[in-house]
């Protein structure tokens, strides 16, 4: 047995011919090969596995506007109100390079061993057990606590144009929708989110042309304002206090590096990481082909979206507009706090601000389904590693676990907090709760990346384990991710500074903002006492103990059954090359020899039990 493998499972038992069927182990933690002609899918069995059905077009898509809600179009405007416009590109900007560098070091990891939960998994395997469990509880937190943000968000949108309803509606409706999408196979889900994603897209994009063609002059007062609104103000003062001083000049240095302080920390909140991707990679089919291109869709996500919607609307909104000075201090509901809509009623245009408010309400719904497949995929990672009650590995016969799913959609029941409160408070609590957890991950997510990486690097080239080649390779490593983690780890604090100013501070906004920094440290410390107590081992995990082998023969032979040749690549040569293009072209013979390596690999045991079947029976692999 190789170091730290760990026998896994709850695996597919295939068989490959009616001949062979009594020579080959039937056990549960073994895979058998398949050499039918049709090639069908790699499957565990549904009791007990999710399926691998997200093909190509949807992860592309999903990778580059997945988790793309509200945020960029209308919660955005808070950030334009507080710093300017030249504070809010740089904000994001500078808040985009700790986010790439976690996305590349998190893609490496991913890449390599694309189970369930992978970056989650990874936690226990790589570091200790209690951080493994905080990891997951932090997680699983973090993407139940946004379903009901933007169920909210739903809400406040449909505000825009009516109140005169029971905000219940709405949200029971949502929920029921999440659940109907969630308990069909993923393959469903995974054609509704390719098609938000298409629409959450084209709005962007959309909006990008209107700043074009309106600040060009193509808009009913024939204004060509061009960049005008960003000459005045881009670099506006911010007062956290809300209390401007007696000498305006005073200090002027520090209230600007505030604003732009208060951009950063909204862009800590806006832009998404590398998470949703890596939660689909238990499910996508031959993931190792597949999810690093999606990773590299995430730079695009930076660019073009984040940063592309930054510039434009410093263009078509000046941070001092009284239209959005008003709707941030009334937390006017949906797109009436949005730039792009108060730049169309300053211009006198109409309809188009109710089709935009119309996409705002995909947008968040898209979002919202989202994070309830995140939770439930974690929640199900969490049950196969025993963090929770082994029911929640149960999957439907979709390969949807139903029972993690029916257990994350019950924190939509957040969402009718509302009905007591202004919809507004509850979605700011929200997002003080949002922002630390979310800060917290990404900074696990560095840890546990630089422990995989130096034991990688010191089974394979110090110990001379035969370890598959990294599909992804992200550049100067391990700096990039000790930059990330250095920034993530000083966000996480500066996230709520303003609430210790004296005119600010009160318990409540200091607990939204830093409780789930001490329910972190209160899981791990919980955690470390548990196991001591139980008199079981939870010390740090050393390199040559580093588990990097359990779940790759899974991936393997599934990526063989779906004519995926890179065995050249990953093995440096030891798995039989056909052809060039891919295993479908090649010869039987060769595809149920690259199987037998992949097994020899892995259990030999179930060789030798290959080899003593009849030779006929074997060679008929046609």
């Amino acid at each position: 047995m190789l170091p730290g493998e760990i026998k896994q499972n709850n695996i597919n038992t295939e068989t490959i011919a009616t001949e062979s069927i009594n020579c080959i182990s039937t056990r549960t933690n073994s895979i058998s090969i398949n050499t039918t002609d049709s090639f069908d899918e790699y499957e565990t069995p549904i009791e007990y596995n999710v399926q691998r059905k997200l093909v190509n077009r949807y992860v592309q898509l999903i990778s580059i506007s997945g988790i793309i809600g509200t945020a960029l179009f209308v919660s955005i405007g808070k950030a334009l109100y507080h710093g300017g416009s030249g504070s809010l590109l740089l904000g994001f900007a500078i808040w985009c390079l700790p986010i790439l560098a976690i996305t590349v070091s998190t893609a490496e990891m991913v890449c390599y061993l694309p189970i369930n939960s992978p970056f989650l998994r990874m936690a226990q395997r790589c570091c200790d057990k209690s951080l493994g469990r905080m990891a997951a509880w932090n997680f699983w937190f973090l993407q139940c606590v946004q379903i009901p943000f933007e169920i909210v968000a739903v809400n406040t949108i449909i505000h825009y144009w009516r109140t005169d309803y029971s905000p219940a509606i709405p949200l029971c409706v949502q929920v029921a929708l999440y659940l109907l999408i969630s308990i069909f196979a993923v393959r469903y889900y995974g054609e509704i989110e390719f098609w938000l994603a298409l629409w959450k897209i084209i709005l962007a994009v959309g909006l990008f042309f209107f700043t074009l063609i309106t600040m060009c002059g193509g808009n009913p007062l024939r204004d060509a304002y061009g960049f005008r609104n960003f000459k005045k103000n881009s670099f506006k003062k911010y007062y956290p206090t809300g209390i401007a001083p007696t000498d305006p000049n005073h200090g002027e240095g520090v209230y600007i590096f505030q604003g732009l302080l208060a951009c950063i920390i909204q862009g800590s909140f806006t832009i998404a990481g590398p998470e949703y991707v890596s939660m689909i990679a238990g499910e996508t089919k031959t993931p190792r082909k597949i999810l690093p291109i999606a990773f590299k869709q995430v730079f695009i996500r930076l660019t073009v979206l984040f940063l592309g919607g930054c510039l434009c609307i410093g263009i078509v909104c000046n941070s001092t507009d009284p239209s959005l000075t008003a709707a941030i201090n009334e937390s006017r509901p949906g797109a009436g706090s949005s730039p792009y809509v108060i730049a169309m009623n300053n211009l006198k245009i109409k309809v188009l601000p109710d089709i935009v408010n119309a996409a705002l309400i995909t947008a968040a719904f898209s979002a919202g389904n989202a994070y309830t497949y995140c939770s439930s995929r974690s929640l199900y990672g969490m049950a196969l590693d025993g963090y929770v009650p082994k029911i929640f590995t149960k999957c439907n016969r979709y390969g949807v676990p139903i029972y993690c799913v029916l257990v994350s959609l019950c924190w939509g029941a957040l969402s009718f907090l509302q009905l007591g409160e202004n919809s507004a408070i509850v979605l700011n609590w929200i997002i003080n709760f949002i922002t630390a957890s979310q800060l917290i991950n990404f900074f696990i997510l560095c840890i546990i990346y630089l422990k995989f990486r130096a034991s990688y690097n010191y089974q394979k080239f110090k110990m001379g384990v035969k370890l598959p080649d990294l599909p992804f390779k992200s550049w100067g490593q391990p700096y990039t991710a000790l930059f990330g983690c250095v920034c993530t780890f000083v966000m996480i604090f500066l996230q709520g500074y303003s609430v210790f100013f004296k005119e600010n501070w009160n318990i409540r906004d200091f607990l939204f903002c830093y409780i789930m920094v001490f329910i972190d440290i209160g899981i791990y410390l919980f955690y470390k006492l548990f196991y001591f107590k139980m008199g079981r081992n939870d010390k740090f995990v050393p390199l040559d103990k580093v588990d990097l082998i359990t779940g790759l023969k899974e991936i393997e032979l599934h990526e063989l059954d779906h004519g995926f040749d890179r065995f050249r690549f990953f093995y440096n040569g030891e798995i039989t090359n056909g052809s060039n293009s891919i295993i479908m072209e090649q010869d039987p013979s060769i595809i149920a020899d690259n199987k037998k390596k992949v097994l020899e690999r892995f259990n030999i045991e179930e060789v030798e039990r290959l080899d003593s079947c009849d030779n006929n029976s074997i060679s008929n692999r046609t």
